[in-house]
Parts: C-alpha cells; sequence; structure tokens
C-alpha cells in the first residue's frame, strides 16, 4: 500500500487511497512555519491490525523532520504512538 501526502496552504494529510476512496488518513493543520498539529487518525475497518495507523504517524514525523518542524500531537493515538517511541519524540512541541 502506498502513503499518499496532500499539502495544502494551512492543512495537509497523509493517507492511502484504494478505488477512489481513502481507507486510512492522518491529518494535520499547520500552526504558523515552524509547527504542525497532529489532530486525527482514521483506519477503516479493513485496514485495521496491520499497523497502518503507525505508519501514518511515522510518516507525518518524518515530514516534519524533513522540514524542521515541531509536532503537536492532539489525535490521542498519534501522541500515545509518539509518546510509547523514543525515536519519535525529537519532533515533540
Amino acid at each position: 500500500m502506498i502513503i499518499q501526502h496532500k499539502d495544502g496552504n494551512s492543512k495537509g494529510s497523509f493517507f492511502i487511497e484504494e478505488n477512489s476512496e481513502i481507507k486510512a488518513e492522518i491529518t494535520y493543520s499547520k500552526a504558523g512555519s515552524d509547527k504542525i498539529i497532529i489532530d486525527h487518525t482514521e483506519v477503516s475497518d479493513e485496514l485495521r491490525g496491520q499497523n497502518i495507523g503507525n505508519e501514518l504517524v511515522e510518516h507525518a514525523v518524518n515530514y516534519a523532520r524533513d522540514n524542521e518542524l515541531m509536532v503537536i500531537p492532539l489525535c490521542p493515538f498519534a501522541k500515545s504512538v509518539i509518546e510509547r517511541d523514543e525515536s519519535l519524540q525529537d519532533v515533540l512541541k
């Protein structure tokens, strides 16, 4: 499965799309020029249990690193993934 990225002026997302339907997605809002707020993660029932949610969080963290951004994880799922994995915590604001 390919994780795609949509980046707008104030919001963005990483998502998996099959047959023109989004099956999994993590969304973020831009907070100034140096932060993103991860606000929602959702994985369809058919993809649950495949570690897709964690992969989406990792993509968002890598995007933040690549763009020298800090992350504010308001989404409870993303927050728990980042808090459990020290290798992801360098981007926390």
